[in-house]
């Protein structure tokens, strides 16, 4: 699987990465209930099909999904790139509550190496540019984690360019993990040049948009997911968005099926098909699903193809306004 050097770090990551978000199960932004087994048997797929790098935060599932992640890595003898992030704290009623405090910050690392069961984190990154007021005391902190050895190198998420010019000033920035995909493309203005001029490494999440992307939706399976799934909370899954993707989804895919690729493998060599985009984050739940994303990474799409997609994608857009 082709690989890019991350930003300024020495880590080479392969062009997809496995995401662990559903992974972490029911909670307030989660995606339903997740079998244990299940997210395991995932997890060693990933890396057995030469995925490098595994995404994770000790928000999914508050805790659970890095305590799987270190469950499924006892299995095999394959040590991944490890990225984790902090910021997002819980209480005891499982409220999910914003926090950058330096504190509560080195608090946080502890915590996640110990239910990651590793020494150090390769890629500790700052969730959510949340209170903003604290984000310089929260980098400063994670910074302190690097001096530590604790953390090996540092990323943001979700932030905008003065945010990231903030904290570049307190300790060299290696990535940013931003949302993009074929219906979300804001990144692409201003955040993803000015990233490529500092050597920034760009970790993009939901190519997929969250499965929609996956060419595998109706409306009729949206309605029947879960009450709890997080998609339910997701202006593309409701009127008048939903039927407008969905009418999009269907024309491309008629472009992986003349391709022969699966639609989510196009969406996600889409996102990486941009120079200034590292590297994509590929959620998975189960056994197969990443076995089928991860393809994406050594696929190159023709100009042609591209030209047909924006064509597509304009046309989605002219319908939504």
């Amino acid at each position: 699987m082709k690989k890019s050097k991350l930003g300024n770090s020495d880590l080479q990551i392969t062009k997809v990465g496995l995401g662990t978000w559903a992974i972490g199960g029911p909670w307030e932004y989660g995606w339903g209930p997740q079998d244990d087994q299940d997210s395991i048997d995932a997890i060693i797929e990933a890396l057995d099909v030469g995925v490098n790098w595994i995404d994770t935060a000790p928000i999914y599932g508050f805790g659970h999904s890095e305590t799987i992640l270190a469950k499924a890595l006892k299995k095999t003898s394959i040590k991944p790139i490890i990225a984790t992030k902090c910021g997002l704290t819980w209480s005891e009623k499982k409220e999910r509550t914003p926090c950058l405090k330096a504190k509560s910050v080195l608090d946080e690392c502890d915590a996640s190496l110990e239910r990651l069961n590793v020494d150090v984190i390769d890629l500790y990154q700052m969730h959510w540019n949340n209170p903003p007021e604290d984000i310089e005391e929260g980098y400063d902190a994670m910074a302190r984690c690097v001096k530590a050895g604790k953390v090996r190198f540092l990323g943001v998420s979700n932030f905008t360019v003065e945010q990231m010019q903030m904290v570049m000033k307190i300790h060299p920035l290696t990535s940013l993990q931003p949302p993009y995909s074929m219906f979300r493309r804001d990144i692409e203005t201003d955040i993803l040049p000015f990233c490529k001029k500092n050597n920034i490494g760009v970790i993009v999440y939901s190519p997929l948009q969250k499965g929609m992307l996956s060419g595998k939706f109706t409306a009729e399976k949206i309605a029947a997911l879960p009450a709890d799934d997080v998609r339910h909370m997701d202006p593309n899954y409701k009127s008048p968005r939903l039927e407008v993707n969905l009418k999009a989804v269907e024309k491309l895919t008629q472009v992986a099926k003349r391709n022969k690729i699966t639609m989510a493998q196009l969406a996600t060599a889409w996102v990486i098909r941009n120079s200034e985009v590292t590297a994509a984050i590929a959620g998975a739940r189960r056994k197969g699903q990443i076995n089928e994303t991860a393809p994406a990474a050594d696929i190159t799409l023709s100009q042609n193809d591209i030209d047909e997609i924006e064509e597509i994608l304009n046309e989605r857009n002219r319908m939504l306004k």
